[in-house]
């Protein structure tokens, strides 16, 4: 190409020197150029035509991309297991000897965790429903699962149940850990069944983090996943890490902790130095927005990843031993570092005793079958993103999968949220998610007040039936479900028509909180109380309904445990009792 340019400038002066020569000379000279001119025009683009060709698709045999998926669960297996005994009990960086040794049994001790098959409940809506299943769909299979959940799962989940729909269940008016670090745990599946795919990823993440994260919570998880999709084709840690960035806003501060950890790296050899420096600026009031924060506990994800070297041990020991979340984060690092090698090359005491038998817990998987079902989504997920299954030489299946530049969602902040969509399940819907909002105490309130019902209650400070509490014995405790949403008790009970009738309550707080006792007959507002250390002398509270105006009908009563502070909300019930005279 460069003789062929050289050869043309040489004829092109040569044109200029012979100007004087006959026409004939000059008619040669002449078509001499221009031929030479077409075969660079046609060189030229043939180069272009070639490349673009070549660009255009990345391709990864079937079985390679099998092979590189399985490693990627096997990661995230080994670091839960691995870090599991350490979770929470560091927030300074754990010494190296409190580190649990390596056990071959690892690879077992994960059927039951959360932070593996949660994410499987998504897995599962998308082999039912494919991969254009809608988020109002997402959120009603997610709303029935009946494993135990915390932070913005929980929270998320909770709305779901109590008719928010996404994209509001997530939202940051309807609960206060929106940016907490759920997603990004259980956002590996999505870059697992999209190899090279980012904007698959993306568009993932919109539909089942929205479930329960908003802003850098859900660009957390989006970040994870296009991590995994670059696994795929690139082992560069720096290129793979790159790649997750270009999938999230860049002015989110999500982002901005990946560009401190990429310039961190560069800066310090040494990995505690960086951790001091995530520790000062991410445990901030102005980058901790959340309870247990995505952003701390990405930059712990990145700590392994960018000083373990390449070894596996390594970097998953590094984000175990950053501490705080430190079965998640090792989770994340081993997955898609182990990604980036497959199973063919990884040594065989991460997985040779992996039971294939066990069910991963409240889901209908086995390692096998979860194995198939993600070869089975990624092979939509191709054909869906405009690519295509071909045939090699030898008659193998190869991914021709398109090259596209990531789309990343709209930017959102956490500290000023947008507005919310106003979306609310249908009764239709609602008649599907069968499981209800918070704890259930049905056994509890059965016990303490025979024929009432209690629903919404919220899980904080471990609600139930105490044997004794503030010198009263036998005391129900409801909580709130959340900031908005009172717990409710009620009845549908028939008041005499010849007899006056009281509703009889004795209700109690907590030393340091207080909430607000509301009384309904059927959605009428009868009483509304503040149960505090004002009202409640000794901590209890006496208060008396008169019933008379519903004489001779039927009513739904309802008794509500309503915040009013989002401090020590927890109401104590030691007596509820209809009285006729």
């Amino acid at each position: 190409m460069i003789n062929t340019i050289r050869e043309s400038e040489e004829t092109t002066d040569f044109y200029r020197k012979e100007k004087n020569c006959e026409s004939f000379e000059r008619s040669k000279v002449m078509r001499r150029f221009n031929a030479i001119m077409m075969v660079m025009v046609f060189m030229f683009t043939g180069v272009v035509s070639v490349t673009q060709a070549a660009q255009k698709f990345r391709r990864i045999p079937v079985k390679e991309y099998v092979d590189k998926m399985k490693a990627g669960w096997i990661g995230q297996i080994i670091g839960v297991s691995w870090g599991a005994p350490t979770e929470g009990r560091y927030r300074q960086i754990m010494p190296e000897k409190d580190m649990p040794p390596f056990r071959d049994s690892l690879i077992n001790d994960a059927f039951g965790q959360d932070d593996i098959y949660v994410e499987m409940t998504f897995l599962r809506t998308l082999e039912l429903y494919g991969m254009d299943v809608s988020i109002r769909q997402a959120g009603i299979d997610f709303a029935n699962s009946r494993y135990p959940l915390w932070v913005a799962n929980n929270a998320g989940r909770n709305n779901l149940r109590n008719g928010i729909a996404p994209p509001d269940s997530s939202h940051p008016k309807f609960h206060s850990c929106a940016g907490a670090i759920d997603y990004q745990i259980e956002a590996d599946y999505s870059g697992l069944i999209a190899p090279g795919m980012p904007n698959v990823v993306i568009a993932l993440g919109e539909k089942f983090g929205r479930l329960m994260n908003y802003g850098d919570g859900m660009y957390a998880g989006q970040f994870m996943g296009g991590m995994y999709a670059e696994a795929f084709f690139e082992k560069d840690v720096l290129k793979v890490i790159e790649a997750g960035l270009r999938c999230i806003p860049v002015e989110c501060l999500y982002a901005e902790m990946v560009r401190d950890m990429l310039r961190w790296r560069r800066e310090n050899p040494n990995w505690e130095k960086t951790w001091e420096l995530v520790d000062k600026k991410y445990r901030s009031p102005d980058y901790y927005i959340s309870q247990l924060d995505v952003k701390l506990e990405g930059a712990f994800v990145l700590m392994g990843l960018l000083y373990g070297d390449g070894d596996l041990d390594k970097t998953m020991v590094i984000s175990c031993r950053c501490g705080s979340d430190s079965d998640c984060n090792p989770s994340s690092s081993g997955g898609v570092l182990f990604t980036t090698l497959g199973v063919s090359k990884l040594p065989d005491r991460y997985y040779k005793q992996l039971n294939e038998k066990a069910v991963f817990s409240h889901t209908a998987y086995t390692f096998p079958a979860l194995i198939d079902v993600c070869e089975k989504l990624a092979r939509q997920s191709v054909v869906k993103a405009g690519g295509r299954i071909e045939k090699d030489a030898n008659g193998e299946e190869v991914f021709a999968i398109p090259i596209e530049s990531p789309k990343p969602s709209r930017f959102e902040d956490l500290r000023k949220p947008g507005p919310i969509a106003d979306s609310s399940f249908t009764k239709k819907e609602m008649a599907k998610i069968t499981v209800m909002a918070g704890k259930d105490l049905s056994e509890a309130i059965s016990k303490f007040a025979p024929g009432w019902k209690l629903a919404k209650c919220g899980e904080d400070m471990n609600p139930g039936l105490l044997a004794e509490w503030a010198g009263k014995k036998s005391v129900l405790m409801t909580h709130p479900l959340d900031r908005n949403t009172g717990c409710v008790l009620s009845k549908k009970v028939k008041i005499p028509g010849n007899k006056k009738t009281t509703l009889h309550l004795v209700v109690g707080h907590h030393p340091e909180g207080d909430w607000t006792l509301l009384v309904k007959a059927d959605g009428k507002e009868l009483l509304s109380t503040s149960v505090g250390k004002e009202t409640a002398e000794n901590g209890w509270m006496q208060t008396d309904v008169d019933l008379s105006d519903y004489a001779g009908k039927e009513i739904n009563l309802e008794l509500v445990n309503q915040p009013s502070g989002w401090q020590w909300e927890a109401g104590y019930w030691a007596k509820i009792e209809l009285m006729s005279e």
